[in-house]
């Protein structure tokens, strides 16, 4: 089936089913039976597609709702972060939210644990296996930097090989750590020894075909505690290898942190664009966390979180720029849906989807 094709198919099925009309008032027998029914009859010519799923956003100004022109998402790199759907891989397990993200149009997976709560045991072979049968590419998954106190945690300070053996058995790219690299302070000598460690976890990757990652929160672009001039994440991209170590920007807690950090504790100016600095080290990011957020001058951070598309961040121009003027832009990069605690998981996966498939280039002239 062709890619275009597909992008019909997908829009069909998105508008028609209005599908977490199902997915937010379903017991678990539906969804599982839908999840059953599907695995029976799966056409899977029946990929992930660009759309025409209608936005969620606030207005043209921010680039949402449908258009003629090139899709901003490219092909076959839409995925999401796991965390987000917790409460039903907890519940349900992992086969029936592998299901409903099939037909939502999603292309990868980035993980955050390999268990699923009452559903009961699964093994790493039978979890990749269940991603590869509904169409989805297990692209990273995350996994804590250090635990100090405890030998025997499940950490990349602690048990680098085990962590690696894992990754390596799903057949992972990438595998990364959510944690800020605040192992030994918030000092510029402090960073540069969590730099060091991040070193050898990225060496040890990349022996096994693998990237190893850190993704951001907003305190990562603070400043250095002893030299208040110094941005923490500046020293960790001036002291990790390049080779060895990427990063994943969560563009939500990026902006956070320009809202927060574009001042010194002195209040003279220190201006912070997230999307710079994935424009000025490309080959750096190989994945984002697309998060959105309603911009709120009252709260700490901003913003506060929302679906993709009821928020104010631009998706269309950031998406636009990184995958139209870096090298390899289209097929390098991949984007993660997440949000951290949405109201109705399910519901945030197919908005997310829909949206960001909607959006054009074309619309407003980028």
């Amino acid at each position: 089936m062709s890619r275009t094709s597909k992008d019909t198919e997908l829009a069909r099925r998105l508008s028609r089913r209005n599908v977490l009309g199902v997915a937010a008032g379903a017991t678990a027998a539906t969804i599982i039976g839908t999840a059953s029914a599907q695995a029976a009859g799966r056409d899977r010519g029946q990929g992930p597609g660009d759309g025409h799923g209608h936005g969620h956003g606030k207005g043209d100004d921010h680039g949402h709702g449908k258009g003629k022109g090139k899709p901003v998402l490219p092909p076959g790199r839409l995925g999401i972060q796991l965390y987000s759907l917790r409460d039903q891989i907890s519940t349900l397990g992992f086969a029936p939210v592998f299901a409903e993200l099939e037909k939502y149009g999603y292309d990868e997976i980035e993980l955050a644990g390999y268990t699923q709560g009452s559903a009961g045991p699964i093994t790493l072979a039978q979890l990749k296996r269940l991603a590869r049968d509904h169409g989805l590419h297990p692209i990273g998954s995350h996994v804590g930097y250090y635990d100090d106190g405890n030998p025997g945690a499940y950490t990349f300070a602690q048990n680098l090989e085990r962590v690696l053996d894992d990754a390596q058995a799903l057949g992972l790219k990438h595998i990364g750590t959510p944690s800020g690299p605040f192992r030994y302070g918030s000092t510029v000598d402090g960073w540069k020894r969590a730099a060091e460690d991040f070193n050898i976890y990225g060496a040890a990757a990349r022996k096994r075909g693998m990237k190893f990652y850190q993704h951001n929160h907003a305190e990562e672009f603070s400043f250095a505690t002893d030299k208040p001039r110094v941005r923490l994440y500046d020293v960790l991209l001036a002291e990790t290898d390049p080779d060895l170590v990427h990063l994943e920007m969560d563009i939500y807690w990026a902006y956070c942190a320009q809202f927060r950090f574009s001042k010194r504790a002195d209040g003279t100016p220190a201006p912070l664009d997230p999307l710079k600095y994935v424009l000025k080290h490309p080959d750096r990011y190989p994945l984002f966390h697309v998060k959105d957020g309603v911009r709120d001058d009252s709260t700490r951070d901003g913003y506060r979180m929302s679906d993709v598309g009821d928020g104010d961040i631009d998706y269309k121009t950031f998406l636009s720029k990184v995958t139209n003027r870096t090298h390899r832009g289209r097929s390098y990069h991949h984007w993660q849906a997440e949000h951290d605690n949405p109201v109705d998981s399910l519901a945030f996966a197919r908005k997310s989807s829909e949206h960001l498939h909607s959006l054009r280039e074309g619309r407003c002239g980028d």
